[in-house]
């Protein structure tokens, strides 16, 4: 129904003022919609000594426009310009539209924002960290318990940041976005460069126990044990994703970045992880004699 503001005992149009205070009266008129302006100004009030006043005598017209729709959010009135994103991420573009939002002088009151599918992804993004933390914190804890100490499963941990070095370059090679799936695929890397690790500091430990081995001759001699197993099972899980990191398939592009993650970390994980474990292991497990290693 349309609003008309009425002026009260010779106040100004739409206020009452009264011991200091001005007070803001709006009256609706039903069925409003179905009247021009002219008639609405034709009604007349009776005013408090019974006289016939016509509207038109005690208010002011304005013509204006206003939204048909008002969208709201929080309890605040929001506009949204929408565009769509080609030939670009979506992460540069929000960074470009932010940096020319900066220049823009805004009002009191007003304030522009990046939301929208950017907004998600942002979310998306804070909630796949939480779950790599929880992913890295459970992962030692199964280990912890398994080998009962701290120090092994530290020494397995090892090899989960050396596999970031396989992921960025793989991402930066094939030009692929760090986005939701590639993260996913950092989170499953959490749970799959640790076997290569889990394998030699095993079996360094077993000889170690022995009591016939150093420690130097012991991660060694693990090494060459464990190298086959290593190579097969990293060889076959990279080649069981190669046909996912390449896009074949219906479908399989939303997926690939996912399949290129675990292989860039994993190939970069395994051929470090080779040098970087025996090295880690000898300084949290340095030889206390000097007791001769079995040749």
């Amino acid at each position: 129904m349309q609003a008309i503001e009425t002026a009260v005992a010779g106040s100004r149009a739409g206020e009452f003022r009264t011991g200091g205070n001005a007070y803001r009266i709006l009256v609706k008129l039903k069925d409003a919609e179905r009247l021009s302006l002219d008639e609405i100004l034709d009604l007349t009030l009776t005013s408090a000594d019974n006289q016939q006043v016509a509207l038109r005598n005690v208010v002011t017209t304005e013509s204006g426009r206003g939204p048909i729709l008002i969208d709201r959010k929080d309890q605040q009135r929001i506009i949204s310009i929408e565009a769509n994103v080609a030939g670009r991420d979506l992460g540069s573009v929000a960074q470009d539209v932010q940096q020319r939002l900066a220049r823009i002088v805004r009002p009191v009151g007003y304030d522009l924002e990046v939301a929208g599918t950017y907004e998600e992804q942002q979310e998306a993004f804070r909630e796949l960290i939480v779950s790599l933390i929880l992913a890295l914190v459970l992962v030692y804890m199964v280990l912890a318990c398994q080998y009962e100490a701290l120090r092994d499963p530290i020494i397995v941990m090892v090899s989960v940041p050396v596999a970031a070095i396989g992921v960025f370059l793989i991402l930066f090679l094939t030009r692929t976005t760090l986005n939701v799936q590639s993260f996913i695929g950092c989170i499953m890397l959490g749970g799959i460069v640790v076997n290569n690790a889990i394998l030699i500091v095993d079996q360094a430990g077993q000889l170690r126990r022995s009591g016939r081995w150093t420690t130097r001759a012991a991660i060694a001699e693990a090494g060459r044990r464990r190298l086959r197993p290593i190579l097969m099972t990293t060889l076959t899980t990279i080649l069981g994703l190669v046909p996912l990191a390449l896009g074949i398939g219906e479908g399989a592009d939303a997926q690939a970045p996912l399949a290129r993650a675990v292989i860039g970390g994993l190939t970069a994980s395994t051929l470090i992880t080779l040098l970087l474990i025996p090295a880690v292991y000898s300084l949290f497990h340095p030889d206390r004699d000097e007791a001769p290693a079995r040749s």
